[in-house]
């Protein structure tokens, strides 16, 4: 699995306000970063309108769903902090992490967002951060 995340995927001041607003600007990173087609964004709509990308701790993590596939070039994340928070269905979200996994890479990218995330240290140094460096230090092991 090449890289995943370059610090160009990460963006500590989202404008979204809404989740809608968030896939959108979660999948625009990935369609720039070229591991998605510009349709890959509708697919990850599609999965929220199916199941809640919330996963909890302040986190979401929209995804395309098995249709996507094919709208995939490489494995990639993209990762907007809202300060702020934003509604995510009624539940609060700071972190978006946009995913795209290519064959079964997203199932590696997941387990390495679920360890930071259930890590409250880790969510704090997140909150915390200045720098795209250090949210990519973090976020480290989903490159590895």
């Amino acid at each position: 699995m090449s890289k995943v995340l370059e610090l160009a995927q990460i963006n500590l001041h989202g404008t979204a306000t809404s989740s809608a607003e968030a896939i959108d600007e979660a999948g625009r990173i990935l369609v720039q970063t070229g591991a998605v087609t510009a349709e890959y964004p509708r697919y990850m709509h599609d999965r929220e309108s199916v199941v809640s990308t919330y996963m909890g701790n302040f986190l979401a993590i929209p995804h395309g769903t098995n249709e996507a596939k094919g709208n995939i070039a490489s494995s990639a994340v993209s990762i907007i902090r809202y300060p702020e928070g934003i509604d995510w269905n009624g539940k609060p979200v700071k972190f978006v992490v946009g995913v795209a996994g290519l064959n079964n890479e997203h199932l590696a990218i997941l387990s390495s967002i679920a360890r930071v995330f259930t890590d409250k240290e880790l969510v704090a140094r997140m909150e915390r951060a200045t720098s795209v460096d250090e949210v990519l230090d973090i976020f480290g092991r989903v490159n590895a």
